[in-house]
């Protein structure tokens, strides 16, 4: 019999990355999970089965809890502080929590991690002070490990998504190397399989919103509280009460447009628009049918946040579809309010891209 993989994941979310290895093999046994956010700890308790995740601050969980020995430590450090989104702190003191994951590495004693991180990570101060630990002198100086950009797209998910990921090993055990992408947009060039469009991520999803009575009709108890849910991928397919400017703004943009096609609709330019003709267009745009998407952020539900409209119905994508676009499998579970949950998927690695990962650990371990 084949041995199984013992797993820990830290800073889990809703278990994105954990969904990704378990896509990969069954050898994968998730024995813990780390997660501060409450309503996504209950989701990946709801997903993943009672007593495994630890919702709370991962430095007060080392203080007060055992840490297993696993083969594998996975998990993506907040990354809030160096994003190339919004204003940018770099002494935010999120941007340090991987230094807890550092010390959980010295414990759990894995032969591989894994972190995962926002593109900017890779050139962050934070990476080579990460980098520093792992020298002669540093906190866990017999490991090593080597970090790449990839895109979530070349490794098939239907989603453009640019992270550094960090394979981390036991010193006494080499690099095992990095996912090799299996998807492109080249395709007749690299012999690689076509990267996956939204077309296909979508084309079974009815067109209108169906499951608005389902919010109010599910709750779970966590920790001692009561949140919204546990919602199945399809369950969430909620609707959203838009103003009339809103639908008149969604009923002039063509397929494929953005905020640009408002230009000749003065009265549907609100005044940040008007006076500021620079910065980025691609805001109120629609997704392409036969591209991958954007990447799915955490508010894909504003669409003046970004290209999140539907590319052809006079809304922006349901989290359902989002959740999609992110590779997420019909039974993941997630618990909480709409904003909880578009959290919970903005925020997580692209099912795909941690199967490609998970293989590759599969492969060495």
């Amino acid at each position: 019999m084949t041995s199984q993989i013992a797993v820990l994941d830290l800073f889990a979310g809703a278990g994105g990355l954990t969904a990704g290895l378990h896509a990969a093999s069954n050898r994968f046994k998730t024995v813990g999970a780390v997660e501060w956010d409450p309503a996504a700890a209950a989701s990946y308790e709801a997903t993943y089965g009672k007593g495994l995740v630890y919702a709370g601050d991962i430095r007060t969980w080392l203080e007060e809890q055992m840490v297993p020995q696993v083969d594998v430590l996975i998990g993506g450090p907040p990354c809030q502080g160096f994003s190339s989104l919004g204003k940018q702190d770099i002494q935010d003191e999120r941007n340090f929590l991987w230094r807890e994951y550092a010390r959980t590495i010295r414990r759990a004693r894995p032969k591989y991690f894994v972190v995962e991180n926002v593109a900017e990570f890779k050139k962050s101060p934070q990476y080579v002070l990460f980098r520093a630990a792992t020298e002669k002198g540093g906190t866990i100086p017999e490991y090593s490990f080597e970090a790449a950009v990839l895109n979530a797209a070349d490794f098939g998910a239907p989603q453009a998504r640019k992270r550094t990921v960090i394979i981390g090993y036991h010193r006494d055990l080499g690099f095992p190397g990095m996912p090799q992408p299996t998807h492109s947009s080249a395709p007749e060039d690299t012999g690689l399989k076509p990267h996956a469009t939204v077309a296909q991520a979508l084309r079974r999803v009815p067109s209108a919103p169906d499951r608005d009575d389902i919010f109010d009709a599910r709750r779970t108890e966590f920790n001692g509280r009561q949140y919204a849910g546990s919602f199945r991928v399809r369950d969430m397919h909620w609707s959203r009460n838009y103003t009339q400017l809103s639908m008149r703004r969604f009923r002039v943009i063509p397929p494929g447009g953005n905020r640009r096609d408002l230009e000749a609709y003065p009265e549907l330019m609100p005044p940040c628009w008007t006076k500021h003709k620079t910065g980025s267009g691609d805001v109120m745009g629609r997704l392409h049918w036969d591209r991958p998407s954007v990447t799915i952020r955490t508010e894909f539900f504003k669409p003046e946040k970004g290209r999140y409209l539907h590319p052809v119905e006079h809304r922006a994508i349901t989290h359902y579809e989002a959740a999609l676009l992110q590779g997420f499998g019909p039974d993941h579970r997630f618990v909480g309010s709409r904003t909880d949950i578009a959290r919970q998927i903005g925020n997580a690695v692209p099912i795909p891209l941690g199967a490609a990962i998970g293989r590759l650990l599969a492969s060495v371990v």
